[in-house]
């Protein structure tokens, strides 16, 4: 049991499709042979690390990479849909070229407010934040002083990063999150919380 809570906080790794800007959302895409890889890499870099629970999202790309990396940890991976990217509704699986091309005055409205806009049948970001926190503030209640694992998404990751420095949603993408990148954020009983990687 330490002071602190520390939550490692990676990225799933490259997709397919991942050359072309594009929104993949709640669309189950599959990882590319790299992005294996990057899990691989990863559960090196965490194997001398005290993780003793994991939660992730319950899309294909994270949940590969969970049980990659907690098989050494003999722990078996929560998989929970509130930990899912951003639903980006009709314009899921799209480029952003095609999005542009399709939807000009759509994707200028959402550039111009990327925190409350909505595209149709999605979400925006208020509606990721306040689906993802609580679970965050779930895990952190039930492993107190523990280690935990948390396998996430670029848009999500970014919430629990700026929720952690204390930042407004609107500054999300003053956030870079590659795929396959690691985070490590500690959470102390009084409420502080400092973000120890970023982006690793």
């Amino acid at each position: 049991m330490t002071a602190f809570t520390r939550i490692y906080l990676i990225r799933h790794g490259q997709v397919v499709g991942h050359e072309q800007r594009r929104y993949n959302g709640h669309h189950d895409v599959a990882l590319t042979d790299l992005g294996v890889e990057q899990y691989h890499l990863l559960k090196d870099r965490l194997s001398d690390k005290r993780i003793s629970a994991c939660y992730s999202s319950d899309l294909t790309r994270c949940r590969i990479g969970a049980d990659i990396i907690c098989q050494q940890f003999g722990i078996q991976p929560v998989h929970r849909s509130e930990l899912r990217e951003l639903n980006i509704g009709i314009w899921e699986s799209l480029t952003w070229q095609e999005i542009q091309s399709r939807w000009p005055e759509e994707w200028q409205a959402r550039l111009s407010d990327l925190v409350n806009y909505r595209v149709p049948e999605g979400e925006n970001l208020l509606d990721l934040h306040n689906r993802a926190m609580p679970v965050v503030s779930e895990v952190l209640e039930r492993h107190q002083g523990q280690e935990i694992l948390l396998v996430g998404h670029g848009g999500l990751n970014r919430i629990i990063l700026l929720n952690a420095i204390g930042a407004p949603v609107a500054n999300m993408f003053n956030i870079e999150q590659n795929y396959g990148c690691l985070n490590i954020i500690d959470y102390y009983p009084d409420g502080r919380s400092t973000v120890k990687l970023l982006n690793g």
